[in-house]
């Protein structure tokens, strides 16, 4: 009788719906509690929660198109097709549990919660502004904090790796 380890992916999983529930609870509150363009300072000069429609890709790429409903239909489809692929490889990796399915979980998480939004809205909810010195950092939210956070640990995974490719 060979072991099996057990199963990492339900966590995984309950990983990306957090993420997803977080998004969701965060851009909900915040559409309904600060009017469009508007914002409330947290940190002067530095942070502010504010309301903005994102119908672009990351930092409003593509948002001022001529065709704005051929861009949202085209980042639905590739946002679903890079879910179903990080799906597919945290099935695959889903009996460990380590920074890359960490990671993974992360991302799928953060790119279901933008392309529920624009599915349900047309647009993504930005609303988490922030300021580094004179530099002011686009708009983000939770969902994409989350990609750009698994991103950040799939990078680090592959930098810490012990594995040599022959």
């Amino acid at each position: 009788m060979s072991y099996e380890p057990p199963r990492r992916l339900p966590w995984l999983l309950l990983i990306s719906a957090a993420i997803i529930a977080a998004d969701r609870l965060t851009k909900t509150w915040v559409a309904a509690h600060i009017p469009l363009a508007s914002a409330i300072p947290v940190v002067p000069h530095v942070l502010r929660i504010s309301h903005w429609l994102n119908e672009g890709a990351a930092f409003s790429l593509f948002a001022d198109s001529t065709s704005p409903h051929t861009v949202r239909w085209t980042l639905i489809g590739f946002s679903l097709l890079a879910a179903v692929g990080v799906l597919i490889a945290m099935a695959r990796l889903g009996q460990r549990f380590n920074l890359t399915t960490v990671a993974l979980a992360l991302i799928l998480g953060g790119a279901l919660g933008n392309v529920h939004d624009r599915i349900v809205y047309g647009s993504v909810v930005d609303f988490i502004e922030l300021h580094i010195f004179s530099y002011h950092w686009p708009d983000f939210n939770v969902a994409d904090s989350a990609i750009v956070t698994g991103a950040c640990l799939l990078l680090l995974d592959s930098l810490l790796s012990k594995k040599t490719v022959r």
